[in-house]
């Protein structure tokens, strides 16, 4: 019975034919490995597209509660919709911030992709996709998980280019070019924000307190 069981183990393992098959075969190219990263960038950039919208309908929503509490001089319960407005504001500008930064990583990822400036480009997109990831975690959890395993293949992206070492993509460093896609998004973000959701005036409410 024991020569079965260890005829069966022995059968589960690889062959050596097997081992040296898998040690000859050719590792993907780094453009093919760049072209898949963007894809899944794109896949993450429509889920947080269809977060935003589902946000800004939910918004627009408390914001008629909102105007009619208002216009009814129900100052509760207007704070209460107001608060919650203020605080789907900030969840749909932090969603627009990783659209717009995921936006620019994909057009220097493509620029990667067509003219092979790899050491110049791969690190500050590493850097950008760790940043929203954190940003996003506690607004789309499943898109920040996602965009975590693409930042392990742009590290992936950033060794196979000798750029940088696997240590330095630990420590959350982000150059002047990272900073700068950041800071374009955002620019980005609030002007939309701006263009696309209402705000009450900040004087509305605590008038009605006091005619109360």
């Amino acid at each position: 019975m024991a020569d079965i069981f260890k005829t069966w183990e022995s059968s589960n393992q690889p062959s050596t034919f097997s081992k040296i098959a898998n040690a000859m075969r050719k590792p993907q190219p780094l453009r093919e490995k760049i072209t898949f990263t963007i894809y899944k960038l794109k896949v993450q950039q429509g889920r947080l597209e269809q977060a935003y919208q589902r946000m800004q309908k939910h918004y627009n929503g408390l914001f008629r509660r909102c105007t009619n509490s208002v216009l009814a001089k129900d100052s509760a319960r207007a704070s209460i919709y107001a608060n919650e407005c203020a605080e789907i504001r900030k969840m749909c500008q932090t969603i627009l911030r990783g659209q717009f930064a995921i936006e620019q990583v994909v057009l220097r990822l493509e620029t990667v992709e067509e003219f092979g400036d790899i050491a110049v480009e791969m690190n500050p997109v590493a850097n950008v996709i760790n940043s929203i990831k954190g940003n996003l975690a506690g607004v789309v959890p499943e898109v920040s998980y996602r965009l975590g395993e693409i930042g392990t293949s742009l590290n992936d992206l950033v060794i196979d280019s000798g750029r940088v070492t696997a240590t330095s993509w630990n420590v959350i460093t982000s150059g002047e070019a990272a900073d700068k896609i950041l800071e374009d998004a955002n620019a980005i973000a609030e002007q939309k924000m701006k263009e696309k959701f209402p705000t009450l005036p900040t004087t509305t409410l605590p008038s009605l307190e006091k005619s109360n």
